[in-house]
């Protein structure tokens, strides 16, 4: 929870830096770069976080490597976390970055499951639809499950709509058992 606060504290003044010079969404996918080359390389990620190595080491390698291709705000951000020795908030602070950009923008989360892909047509009016109802802007994220069968799965924040066919046989199931016992 203390790491949650803290790294909140980092992307909210990335944020605003972000947002004064108008490039929040650069700011946020360069950071989300930053965060998955760290991570996606065991090497890099274990030189980043040792504690045992030098922070001026650490900052002329992490400039060397991405200073010249990310934006100020970033490189700044990144060397910053180092000096703090706050290194192991990066993936957390991606996150929270990502959740205030997402409110500024008056954005939610939504996921929707199918068995098959969806048309644009389709996922867009579902979308409008969704939007309307709930009064809400959505960031949409679609997957494919075909464990489904048919129908569909919305996953907006915390709320679950399951129209799908497993999830009434599931339905069906729970009530018929429970009507045995």
């Amino acid at each position: 929870m203390a790491n949650e606060k803290a790294a909140r504290r980092y992307a909210t003044a990335i944020f605003a830096l972000a947002r004064e010079a108008q490039i929040e969404a650069r700011v946020g996918e360069e950071l989300q770069s930053v965060g998955d080359a760290i991570d996606g390389d065991a090497a890099l990620h274990d030189f980043f976080v040792s504690p045992v190595l030098s922070r001026a080491m650490k900052e002329r390698a992490l400039l060397a490597t991405f200073g010249t291709k990310v934006h100020e705000i970033v490189a700044h951000a990144v060397v910053l976390l180092v000096r703090k020795r706050r290194e192991t908030l990066l993936g957390e602070i991606v996150r929270q970055y990502h959740a205030i950009e997402r409110a500024a923008r008056g954005g939610e989360p939504l996921t929707v499951t199918t068995a098959r892909p969806l048309s644009p047509g389709d996922l867009d009016a579902l979308v409008k639809q969704l939007e309307r109802r709930f009064g809400k802007k959505f960031d949409v994220e679609t997957t494919v499950d075909p464990h489904a069968i048919g129908g569909v799965r919305v996953m907006m924040g915390d709320r679950l709509i399951d129209a799908t066919v497993a999830g009434r046989l599931d339905d069906l199931a729970r009530n018929l058992f429970a009507q045995r016992t």
